[in-house]
């Protein structure tokens, strides 16, 4: 069945409900049924064996005495549920009878025990009936067989039933809309997260579920829904701040270029010029190209995959190789570097995030040192962590960009800076390969005196 969620708590309730009603209600039924004809047994067992001393037994017939007191006590006195009596010998022929059986006889059982009560029929009505034997000197001479109306207990027993079957439907009927109506309130915050969905688009993220008052499964549910939009809207945000930064980034080499070109072309130049000029192009493409290659790097470290798989490198390995990387513009510099590290102890690290980290940070402080500035690279244990520090005597970072390091294309006091080549993307990839490994990484920088990043992996 397509029913609604509400819809189906509600019929769900409403089984189990029914289910257990239909248990106790038989349970009820039975035992009222049991009790009803467990005493009208022990009434006709009462009556059989009052009357089985009012049985003389002549030879081998069985009579009752004081027979005419019964006719005389029925005429006078209206019997509510009167008792019938029969008296049988051993053969099953009949011997005597109660005056009120007239030309009707209590039906004989011949594999009837003494404590078998039997339902039968008498003047087309229902009866229960008992077959008690007569023994004299442990013979037994014949049988006492008593009977009395089942009708009224047949009337109590059916209206009890048509009462439970009844009280089932109704009170299923109106269980059903209760535990529909409860169903409703109780899944409010489901329908509230529903409508929130609808209203939300691409350009309206700011929408919230409304917390429900209990903490309970539907408060966890409605505060990881208005978490997830959280992290969809600072995702988004990212995304278009991301993407107007790195249009502007490529925009401006392209625009270079396409001046360049244009000028180019208008008239006849010197292969001096066209030398400059194609030189001046290569320059913007390779800046171009470095770029993306960032744009690239950044968007795969920040997809969240594990790129390390479980490899690791020695740290003083790692920064060796990038110094080697980068001899040529230490050497231009006259860029003196200091280490303070034990290549024999033992200090492995994430391979690909280290390399990251460490060849954006090492490139930076010799980008941004002086001429025949010094860089200090220190390397310790500190308990269960690897604690790395690189520090320049560069220009440094003014104090109000310290926060902004890590956002993506921004470079400090960039203008005053023309001539130091860079995009901005370092320490944005930094960052996020940082994060990958858990590693922390922080900054301390003061203007025109230099600046030391705190790697603890």
């Amino acid at each position: 069945m397509n029913l609604s969620f509400k819809n189906r708590i509600a019929l769900h309730y409403m089984i189990a409900t029914a289910a257990i009603m239909l248990i106790i209600f038989s349970v009820i039924f039975f035992i009222v049924r049991s009790t009803v004809y467990r005493n009208l047994d022990s009434d006709l067992a009462y009556e059989a064996h009052r009357h089985t001393d009012e049985i003389v037994v002549v030879g081998d017939s069985l009579k009752f005495i004081n027979k005419l007191e019964w006719e005389e006590k029925e005429h006078r006195e209206v019997q509510v549920n009167p008792v019938f009596l029969q008296i049988i010998d051993k053969d099953g022929k009949l011997m005597d009878k109660s005056p009120n059986l007239k030309h009707e006889s209590l039906a004989y059982r011949s594999h009837a025990s003494s404590r078998d009560h039997i339902n039968a029929e008498l003047h087309n009505q229902a009866i229960r009936q008992v077959q008690i034997p007569i023994e004299q000197q442990g013979e037994t001479k014949g049988y006492i067989l008593a009977a009395m109306s089942l009708e009224s207990s047949k009337m109590v027993i059916l209206k009890l039933k048509n009462v439970l079957i009844f009280s089932f439907l109704t009170v299923l009927i109106g269980l059903y809309f209760i535990s529909r109506y409860l169903a409703g309130r109780s899944i409010l915050p489901v329908s509230e997260i529903s409508n929130t969905t609808k209203r939300i688009t691409k350009n309206n993220l700011n929408e919230r579920v409304n917390l429900p008052q209990r903490k309970d499964e539907l408060y966890d549910l409605s505060s990881n829904f208005n978490e997830l939009l959280q992290r969809i809207e600072n995702a988004l945000e990212r995304e278009r701040q991301f993407t107007s930064d790195a249009s502007h980034e490529l925009r401006t080499p392209l625009a270079g270029l396409k001046g360049t070109l244009e000028v180019l072309i208008r008239k006849q130049r010197t292969p001096e010029e066209y030398i400059d000029k194609i030189g001046y192009g290569l320059q913007e493409i390779n800046r171009m190209s470095e770029t993306i290659d960032q744009l690239l790097l950044l968007a795969r470290v920040d997809s969240g995959k594990s790129l390390d798989a479980g490899m690791e490198v020695s740290l003083p390995v790692v920064i060796d190789e990038i110094l080697a990387r980068h001899k040529e513009l230490i050497e231009e510099k006259h860029i003196q570097i200091k280490t303070d590290y034990d290549v024999e102890t033992h200090l492995n690290t994430p391979q690909y995030y280290t390399m990251l980290i460490m060849e954006n940070v090492i490139h930076n402080a010799i980008k941004y040192s002086h001429h025949e500035g010094r860089i200090k690279i220190g390397i310790e244990r500190n308990e269960q962590v690897i604690v790395c520090t690189v520090e320049d005597g560069g220009i440094g970072i003014k104090k109000e960009d310290m926060n902004k390091l890590f956002n993506s294309f921004f470079r400090s006091d960039a203008l005053a800076h023309r001539n130091i080549k860079g995009n901005g993307l370092g320490l944005s990839i930094v960052k996020k390969a940082a994060d990958a490994i858990h590693a922390r990484v922080h900054i301390e920088s003061e203007l025109n005196k230099g600046t030391k990043f705190t790697i603890v992996f």
